[in-house]
C-alpha cells in the first residue's frame, strides 16, 4: 500500500489569524477518510490548501508521491454545493463531460466515446434520465449526484469531496457513500469533509479531527474517544452525548 497524501507542518492563515496549525499526517492509498471537527476548525481551508486552491503560509506536501502539480490529473475535487453556479447555462451531461478535459489534448473536443463514458458515469450515480436538464433545474441531491459523477469521469486516484452531503436528500446521500466505499475498494482514495458525526463510524474508514489544529488522525475507534472528541469541541458535552460518544 502507497502513500496517497504526505502533509508536513501545514500552516494556512487569513489576515493574520490563524485558520490551520501546523498539521503533519499521511494518508495511505485505499482509504475512506472523513475530515470532522467544529464549524470554524478549518476543514475547508485544509482541504484546498492541500489542493492548492488557496496559499499556505508554510509547510510541504505531496500527493501520490509527487507535487500537485505533476498529480493534478490523477486529483478528482467536489466542492461544496453552495460554491457553485447553479445559474450557469450548462446540461448535465455536459458538466460530467467536463471531467474528461484532463485527458484531452489542447483545442480538443470531446469524442463520442467521451460522451458515452460520461453517460456511464451518470448511470452509476442514477442520474442518467436527467442527461438534458440544465443542472439549476435539479434538487440539491441530484446535483451532488452530477458532480460525483463528473469527478469520475476523470478516472482520478485520489477523490476530495467538500461536505458533500449537505442538503441531499437520503436517496442521494446513501447513493454517494455506496460509490465512494467502491472508490476504495478498487484501491481509489476518498477524502471527504463531514459535519454528521453520527455516521462517520458507518462511512469511514480513518478520520482527521481538526480544530485549526490536528488532534487526532487514525481508524474510527482510535479517534472516537471521549477525552480526544470532547477536545476538539472544547467540552460541548451534550453535543458528544447526542452522538454517542459516553462521557
Amino acid at each position: 500500500m502507497g502513500t496517497a497524501l504526505a502533509i508536513e507542518d501545514l500552516h494556512v492563515s487569513y489576515y493574520g489569524t490563524d485558520a490551520v496549525k501546523g498539521v503533519s499526517l499521511t494518508v495511505e492509498t485505499g482509504k475512506l477518510v472523513g475530515i470532522i471537527g467544529p464549524n470554524g476548525a478549518g476543514k475547508s481551508t485544509f482541504l484546498k490548501a492541500v489542493l492548492n486552491l488557496i496559499p499556505k503560509d508554510k509547510g510541504t506536501l505531496s500527493i501520490l508521491g509527487t507535487s500537485i502539480q505533476q498529480a493534478r490529473k490523477k486529483i478528482a475535487y467536489v466542492p461544496q454545493r453552495s460554491n457553485i453556479d447553479w445559474d450557469f447555462p450548462i446540461t448535465v451531461l455536459d458538466a460530467v463531460l467536463i471531467g474528461t478535459y484532463p485527458h484531452l489534448n489542447w483545442f480538443r473536443r470531446p469524442k463520442k466515446e467521451h460522451k458515452e463514458w460520461a453517460i456511464q458515469c451518470l448511470e452509476r450515480v442514477g442520474m442518467q434520465e436527467f442527461s438534458r436538464r440544465q443542472i439549476g433545474e435539479l434538487s440539491g441531491g441530484q446535483q451532488q449526484r452530477v458532480f460525483l459523477a463528473r469527478a469520475l469521469a476523470q478516472k482520478a486516484e485520489l477523490f476530495f469531496l467538500d461536505e458533500p452531503f449537505v442538503g441531499v436528500d437520503m436517496t442521494s446521500e446513501e447513493t454517494i457513500i455506496q460509490i465512494l466505499k467502491e472508490l476504495c475498494e478498487q484501491g481509489k482514495t476518498v477524502i471527504v469533509v463531514h459535519h454528521d458525526l453520527s455516521k462517520a463510524n458507518d462511512y469511514f474508514q480513518e478520520l482527521i479531527l481538526l480544530n485549526k489544529e490536528l488532534v487526532s488522525y487514525g481508524t474510527v475507534e482510535e479517534v472516537f474517544q471521549p477525552d480526544i472528541i470532547s477536545k476538539a469541541y472544547r467540552g460541548q458535552f451534550a453535543f458528544i452525548n447526542e452522538i454517542g460518544v459516553s462521557m
